[in-house]
């Protein structure tokens, strides 16, 4: 186990767009080191959903994001030889790490035919609060819900 926390990294914002949100997220989207690809296909979802008639593809990506970071999640915890699953607040940089990973993992599970035209879809779709990332968040919330009984375990 770790003595303290894990110091958060100073991130350099991405070239298009000057944006350390857009950093992270192709930091995520990134596979075998390969940056300068993940960079290719995070700017050409932005460049698909222009060409689809979205003014501000930028901020339909921040909006996306949003709609997919969950706030609660359940968590497992032993009592008394039972295990409850126990809702729990989620803090910051993991909530958008989640939104984040969701968003990556649900659009490559799309049908398309490159990686940047299944990440658009998703934006738009998560966007418009539906999507496979969007309904992930969802079930997250609701089994949270279904479990509140359960919070009194809290750690």
């Amino acid at each position: 186990m770790r003595k303290g926390r894990a110091k958060d990294r100073r991130i350099t914002p991405d070239p298009r767009y000057n944006s350390e949100l857009v950093s992270k997220f192709v930091n995520n989207l990134m596979q075998d080191g390969k940056k300068s690809i993940a960079y290719k296909i995070f700017y050409q979802a932005m460049d698909r959903m222009e060409a689809k008639g979205i003014e501000e593809p930028l901020e339909t990506w921040k909006k996306a994001l949003e709609n997919v970071t969950p706030q609660v999640e359940v968590r497992s915890r032993r009592v008394g030889g039972a295990t409850f699953q126990i809702p729990q607040e989620i803090r910051n940089a993991r909530k958008l790490s989640m939104g984040m990973k969701w968003m990556i993992l649900y659009s490559s599970k799309r049908n398309g035919k490159s990686m940047g035209e299944k990440l658009a879809d998703e934006i738009m779709a998560a966007a418009k609060e539906e999507g496979a990332a969007f309904k992930k968040k969802e079930d997250t919330h609701r089994m949270a819900e279904a479990n509140k009984a359960f919070s009194h375990f809290r750690f």
